[in-house]
């Protein structure tokens, strides 16, 4: 006879179950539309489960979204993280291996899409794009240290770590000039401007006097 898994268990696994499924639903609508325009309602029809769910597991329908777009984000710095600690790549300077490493290659696509999901002028859609901005800088610069500490152990710790933030912040302030040069679309000139972009940070990082 089959063991049965202890009741605690079997609630913590229904319970992850509908966390994913939320979490599932919200991307395949926003995926499907093209924004987060939806309701708490046919985000819980779209993943079979009831309204109260949906609170039961996020504060709100802007949490939601914030995670979904927070976990694509996360998935293009690991994405980024293990082509930086790639052996098969050749070892540059700490500022060039960072440059590679944010191209318009990996980054430009998530960009353009979380751009158009949030695009729009009320509030709701201003404080989730500044709370993604904040998370994806988080995510930047505590992989990066990491990967890029070990992959130059011959550099002191604390100048990896200044250099990643100080490199990911001026990341940050790149976005805005991109978008106004680009119209945040993903195509081969929007990626060759925000390239020229990742240059010139690395140029001021590089020469800050220059």
């Amino acid at each position: 006879m089959p063991v049965q898994p202890p009741s605690g268990d079997r609630r913590a696994a229904l319970k992850a179950k509908s966390h994913r499924a939320i979490l599932d639903a919200a991307a395949d609508l926003m995926r499907q539309r093209g924004s987060a325009d939806f309701s708490v309602d046919e985000l819980a029809a779209a993943a079979d489960v009831s309204r109260r769910t949906v609170f039961n597991h996020f504060d709100s329908l802007e949490d939601v979204v914030t995670t979904v777009a927070g976990e694509l984000l996360g998935e293009v710095v690991d994405r980024m993280e293990a082509w930086a600690t790639s052996e098969s790549r050749e070892v540059g300077t700490v500022l060039e291996d960072l440059a590679a490493t944010a191209s318009g290659l990996h980054l430009v696509p998530t960009m353009a899409y979380l751009i158009q999901i949030f695009d729009g002028e009320d509030q709701r859609q201003a404080v989730r794009g500044a709370v993604l901005m904040q998370r994806a800088l988080s995510l930047f610069t505590q992989q990066m240290s990491g990967a890029i500490a070990r992959r130059h152990p011959e550099v002191d710790v604390l100048k990896v770590d200044l250099l990643v933030a100080a490199f990911s912040g001026g990341l940050l302030g790149l976005v805005d000039r991109w978008i106004a040069a680009t119209g945040a679309t993903d195509t081969p000139h929007s990626r060759r401007v925000w390239d020229d972009l990742v240059s010139s940070l690395t140029d001021v990082l590089r020469e800050p006097g220059a």
